[in-house]
Parts: structure tokens; sequence; C-alpha cells
């Protein structure tokens, strides 16, 4: 692993990128710094208009399979102009759901479930992402909107969880450590989603290391407790990660892209940090990841957040000038011209809409109207709705 990343300079949306996540040739001129495609390994997104994971709570079967919300949940904003739609947090196994309505990965039948969402999101012209996740501590909760305080019972369909040290989340039921055969289970099951996510079609896996879930909890000081390998200083820390990353590179081949979700800070004192983000990431990349979706919290829920708009954006510019790696901002980014100064300005690479797609899953195309983008993305049975032939009206 390298020493600590070194600050880079960057003036321009690609500046940070590597050989391998730059600029689409071809660009047409004068093109809106957030409409210009970005090629991440083998794969073209023709816009840096992204989707991130939004979690649904909408398997009322209990059994993971994504159904027709799903569909339709994705493919309006894929239709909508989004260059990437980045599905839900997705369990790679039972135990790792956060709650028993979430989406999963841990068998074929999911599997082929996602693989007609993905064929759906490509027909739009849109890349499609999944974010493999594992919950830990903070799994077994009531879903929404059903939620309830503390954990789900046992007896009500709830499971004993695990972590990386047997501390709860306030609130919640106290976890299980992790032993060395618990943890190689974790790893296997990563891989085995990772796997079934190329055999359902989708173009980038994103392992999920943010918000609190398991692997945010061998990262932080404040959920990990160990002393053994997995727990210490900042590379045992790690190790979890680092693992994973290698592990589902191997499943998912060298042109498919694979993504990590950091939050950026604990946002608590001694707790998980921008600094020790940067570090990791460098190594990440070193380990095979190749794109950086930063976001903040959800540890501990003492945290103390300043939200306000894109209160999180220099997180995720300090995390990619620092470890020279190409990342995406997320968090209270609602205006397109917000979205485009962040990007033309060279803080990020990529902008992740989150609550604003679920206002207006065409978010995209209004976007690449109000600041003058190419209008192609419009889906052909929608083009007689286009401003420019409405008198400019939106």
């Amino acid at each position: 692993m390298s020493a600590n990343p070194t600050p880079t300079d960057r003036t321009s949306p690609d500046a940070r990128a590597t050989s391998d996540a730059v600029e689409a040739p071809g660009t047409a001129a004068g093109q809106p710094a957030l409409f210009r495609p970005i090629t991440i390994r083998g794969l073209t997104m023709r816009n840096r208009v992204w989707v991130p994971p939004l979690c649904q709570y909408s398997v009322t079967d209990r059994d993971g399979v994504p159904h027709d919300w799903h569909l339709v949940h994705l493919g309006a904003m894929a239709a909508g102009g989004a260059g990437l739609v980045v599905a839900e947090a997705t369990a790679v196994s039972a135990e790792g759901r956060i709650s028993d309505h979430d989406t999963g990965l841990w068998n074929d039948e999911q599997a082929e479930a996602w693989s007609r969402i993905t064929r759906f999101i490509r027909s739009q012209g849109a890349a499609s992402g999944i974010q493999l996740a594992h919950a830990g501590r903070k799994a077994s909760v009531w879903p929404e909107p059903l939620r309830r305080p503390g954990s789900q019972p046992l007896e009500d369909g709830g499971w004993p969880t695990v972590s990386a040290s047997a501390v709860a989340f306030d609130g919640l039921r106290e976890p299980t450590a992790l032993d060395e055969a618990g943890i190689q289970q974790v790893i296997d099951d990563f891989r085995s989603a990772a796997r079934r996510a190329v055999a359902a079609g989708f173009d980038v896996v994103e392992v999920h290391a943010a918000h609190g879930y398991l692997v945010h909890q061998f990262l932080s000081p404040l959920s990990n407790r160990r002393e053994d390998r997995w727990g210490g200083g900042l590379e045992n820390r790690a190790r979890l990660l680092l693992e994973l990353v290698r592990g589902v590179r191997l499943e998912v081949g060298e042109r498919m892209p694979l993504f990590v979700r950091f939050s950026a800070t604990d946002w608590a004192e001694g707790g998980w940090d921008e600094e020790q983000t940067a570090i990791v990431a460098g190594w990440a990349q070193e380990a095979g990841a190749d794109f950086f979706d930063v976001s903040t919290g959800g540890l501990v829920a003492h945290a103390r957040i300043p939200v306000g708009p894109g209160y999180q954006a220099h997180l995720a510019e300090y995390v990619g000038d620092r470890a020279d790696v190409p990342v995406s901002a997320v968090g209270r980014i609602t205006m397109p011209e917000q979205a485009e100064r962040l990007v033309a300005d060279g803080e990020v690479d990529a902008v992740m809409f989150g609550k604003a797609m679920m206002r207006d899953p065409h978010f995209a195309l209004r976007a690449a109207y109000e600041l003058g983008a190419d209008s192609s993305m419009w889906p052909p049975q929608y083009l007689r709705a286009r401003p420019e032939v409405n008198d400019g009206e939106w």
C-alpha cells in the first residue's frame, strides 16, 4: 500500500481521471461539462448526470426479488436522460439486508429478475449499475413506510446481526463480532453477487462502504474495536474493503467499471474522516477500483451534520484531489447550474442526483435544456414534448 496520496491541481473535469476514466472522444465543442460523455474502462456513459442508489423498501414478498416497481422506478430515470442509473443497496446475503423488503442478489432468481431491468435501462441509452451491500449492525430494521423504533424482532421476521465488533448502533440490537470464517463468508458473498451482477447485465458494480453499513463499520474506529488483523491501524481496518475490491474485480473482469461508495466523514470526533478516506481510496484504486462515489455520515446517530446545498461536494473534491482519483458528488445538489459548476470547475467528475431524480425522473432532460446541451437523449415517444417545439416552455 502506498503512502498518503499527494494533493493534485486540476483545471478541467478530466484532469484527475486516469487513462481508463477519460472524456469520450468526439465530444461536441461547447457541450456543457455535465453532458460530456465519460469513459471508464470499457464503458462510455453519455453524460455525468447520474442516479445514486435509492433504497425503495418495496420487496413485499421478502424474497429479495425486484419487480415491476423497480423496473418503472429505474427505467423512468433512464428514459429521462440519466447517464448512469445505479440500483439501490442490494444485499449480498439475506442477513445483509437493511430490512426484509430489500432487494438481493444472492440467488439466480434475483439475477434473472434484475436482467429484465438492465435490458430496459440499456434500451434507453443509459448505463446500469448495482450497489452491492451488507448492512451489518444496521440490518434487520423495519422497512419504510412501516419504520418503527428499534430492530425488527426475531418473532416478526427479524434476524441476528453481525459487525466488526459487538458494538450496537444506537437503538438497535447488539451485533455479533464476525470471526475469520464469517469475514470470509462476507467476501465470498460479495464475489458471488458480483458474478450474478455480470450475468444480470449490469454495466457497473459498486461496493457499498458508506452510510454506517458493514464495510464502513470495519473502516471506522468508532465501530471497529478489533485487535486482530481486521482492526486497529488504518491498514487493518481497510483490509475488508480491499479484499472485497480485489475479489469483485476478479469476478467482473477487466472491462467492467468498479465503483466504491464512501462516507468521507462520520461527522463525529475520533471517527472516520476525509483524510483516511483519501488514503484508502488510493489503496482501493491500486486494488482494482476505478471510481469513488463520495457521500458522508450514517455510522453514529449522534453525528452533527451541517446539511445544506451541496454540503458534501467539498469532501468529494478533497478525496479526488488528495488521492488523484475520479469522484462524484451527492447531497442536496438540485439545480443544473449548481452541478455544472462542480464539473466544469474540475471539482468532481460526475454528480449523483437522488431526491431531485425521485421528484422528477426527467431531471436530466430538463438540465440539458436549461444548460443548452444536445437534446438527442429524448426518447422518440416524447419528442413532441421537447421545449424546442413547444414555444420554449418546459
